[in-house]
């Protein structure tokens, strides 16, 4: 491409020369050397047929990419790769794979946008990627430094003794990691029609079966080989000041399997005021609360002790959500329901409390043999998640 660039320059700077002189000529004498004239002619010739040649890689880098306008090599690189794994999936063309500089002994990794477009389906399915922090790492060590505090001080006179104080200490936290897999399968007539798009066929469904293993690790993964969810960490009903860090705090519903009972003075909903109140007020804007379904049902019902006014109110206009005591409420299966030692809601703001991380790439190996007529896509990810501010999730737990 470039040597096609640097040749049409070259050529239109003769003929701007040549062009001039004969111009020149013909004002000076009336006519034109013959000679010269068929030199222009030439170089007109010679610009056509690279002018041809220009047109025709654009097209053809155009129907690879089946889009307009790249303007790039890093476009075209992409578009190329793009083609590559359309016929990887579809053939089984080692070759293509190679000559985009895949490793063919740990996969193909799917294009970028296929990976982004997975990541975008995820985040529709899985409640906490909508509610987390999440980044994208190239490597898997990642490292989260947290400011603990702890400087000391006191008080003084005008000339006592300084004694030296304690600095504040520095806490380094990382993810717990995980290899999430999914092996889709399709036929191979459906990878010859060319009408089939295996790219977001392949997205959809790895998506699909990569947010039913997420959703639950986010939850209550217990960190082995997976994501160490929310619910895995220790919990303590102490204050942020005194609980230790990465240790959650919980609120008691003052009933060992349920709600406190309703009565003249006491609501089942004290406990999630109580709860409100115990998070500090700088994740108070962007908190949310976290239940499943049945939960949801139950505390809809909730009522003020003294008005006796529901503490669910419905979203007004459309497009706007419903609030729990003035806050949003994130429906997820994988919250406990209520029950013994339960811990069936979650709130906070998680954004600041929860971080996934997402390695970047994600690998895909074909497998026409083991499951005839079918071709597998055994495909695989690292996926992380920990907590990052103990401070910024608060817990509701059945209990006494």
């Amino acid at each position: 491409m470039k040597d096609l660039f640097a040749k049409l320059n070259t050529a239109f700077d003769e003929f701007k020369i040549e062009n001039n002189t004969r111009l020149a000529q013909i004002e000076a004498k009336g006519t034109a050397d013959p000679l010269l004239e068929a030199k222009v002619d030439t170089i007109n010739a010679a610009i056509t047929e690279i002018d041809a040649k220009y047109k025709a890689r654009i097209d053809e880098i155009e129907a690879k990419s089946n889009r307009v306008g790249l303007q790039s090599e890093g476009d075209v690189a992409k578009a190329e790769y793009s083609v590559a794994f359309s016929a990887f999936a579809r053939k089984g063309d080692i070759q293509a794979a190679l000559s985009t500089g895949s490793d063919p002994d740990g996969g193909y990794s799917v294009p970028i946008e296929v990976d982004k477009q997975m990541l975008d389906l995820e985040q529709n399915d899985v409640s906490m990627r909508r509610l987390a922090n999440i980044i994208s790492l190239g490597t898997p060590n990642y490292t989260k430094l947290v400011n603990i505090h702890g400087t000391g001080s006191g008080w003084v006179g005008e000339t006592s003794a300084r004694p030296v104080t304690a600095g504040p200490s520095i806490a380094a936290l990382t993810p717990y990691w995980g290899e999430v897999y999914s092996n889709p399968a399709a036929t191979q007539q459906m990878l010859d029609d060319s009408a089939f798009n295996v790219e977001q066929w392949l997205a959809s469904e790895i998506a699909a079966e990569f947010s039913l293993e997420e959703n639950g690790k986010f939850i209550a993964g217990d960190g082995v080989a997976c994501p160490k969810g929310i619910l895995a960490y220790t919990m303590a009903t102490t204050a942020d000041k005194t609980r230790a860090l990465g240790t959650l705090q919980y609120v008691k519903t003052a009933e060992a399997a349920a709600f406190h009972a309703a009565s003249a003075t006491v609501s089942p909903a004290d406990c999630l005021i109580n709860l409100q109140q115990a998070l500090k007020p700088a994740f108070r804007n962007n908190a949310k609360w976290l239940m499943n379904s049945a939960t949801v049902g139950l505390v809809r019902k909730f009522k003020n002790a003294v008005q006796g006014d529901l503490i669910w109110q419905p979203g007004l206009q459309a497009g706007q959500p419903s609030t729990l005591l003035s806050k949003v409420i994130e429906e997820d299966e994988e919250m406990p329901s209520v029950g013994a030692n339960a811990y069936p809601i979650a709130y906070g703001d998680f954004k600041r409390g929860y971080t996934i991380c997402d390695r970047i790439g994600t690998r895909v190996l074909r497998d026409p043999y083991t499951n005839k007529p079918y071709v597998m896509f055994y495909t695989t990810k690292r996926v992380g998640g920990f907590v990052t501010d103990s401070n910024a999730i608060k817990i509701i737990k059945c209990e006494a």
